[in-house]
């Protein structure tokens, strides 16, 4: 069920008992979850990561998490598993590690709708365009083949649909004339770093309410 068909959601002051226990899940180079273990190493994001898990081996954050001296986890899908035992041996790193929530950091993995409504509300994903705009894989190429002049990143809650869930934040990025994809997808990775570690830390906060599409911070 999507949450344009569901009551009003009032997130509890706090959202969860802080520090709040994060997961976060990658599949690639991981530098949103870098973003986010600095931003809890510096005190600016009031939570701490206990689990990174990434679904495929050569996946760079799991390096850096282990350097970093966190608890990381490889958990690929073997061949002809179906999907929901592999999602099962995920919810079952997220029940050891304790985990509040999930953070989605270039996760190239489509979770199931089951997956989502079992942790439901408790998935957040960072999409580099400012949504609805763009949806799915290569959103920066999608803005540059529309001709856009503004795009941007997102920070929204995942629901059963593709980048459809309530939008918890935005940063717009310009598009320059001479932008191509690696200059405009690099302005558009700063604006991420910047905004998903913000906009998690309100979220944490709590007191805000999910109504049909709208999530509506308190003030």
């Amino acid at each position: 069920m999507k949450d344009v068909d569901r009551a009003p959601y009032v997130a509890p002051l706090p959202w969860f008992p802080l520090p709040a226990r994060l997961a976060v899940f990658l599949s690639g180079r991981g530098s949103n979850f870098e973003a986010l273990a600095d931003a809890c190493a510096a005190g600016h994001l009031p939570g701490r990561i206990v689990l990174v898990l990434a679904d495929r081996a050569d996946a760079v954050g799991l390096g850096t998490a282990r350097a970093r001296g966190l608890r990381a986890e490889l958990e690929e899908r073997r061949p002809g598993e179906p999907r929901g035992a592999h999602e099962e041996r995920l919810a079952a790193q997220l029940a050891s590690a304790e985990a509040d929530l999930i953070c989605l950091a270039g996760f190239m993995r489509v979770l199931s709708p089951a997956f989502v409504a079992r942790f439901d509300r408790r998935i957040v994903n960072v999409h580099p365009s400012l949504l609805p705009a763009f949806p799915g894989l290569e959103a920066q190429k999608q803005a540059l083949e529309y001709g856009v002049k503004v795009s941007g990143a997102t920070v929204h809650l995942v629901d059963a649909g593709t980048d459809t869930g309530p939008i918890a934040g935005q940063e717009a990025v310009a598009v320059h004339p001479g932008d191509d994809l690696p200059s405009l997808a690099a302005r558009i990775l700063s604006a991420e770093h910047r905004l998903y570690p913000a906009t998690i830390g309100r979220l944490l906060a709590g007191g805000w309410i999910v109504s049909g599409r709208r999530l509506i911070f308190p003030g």
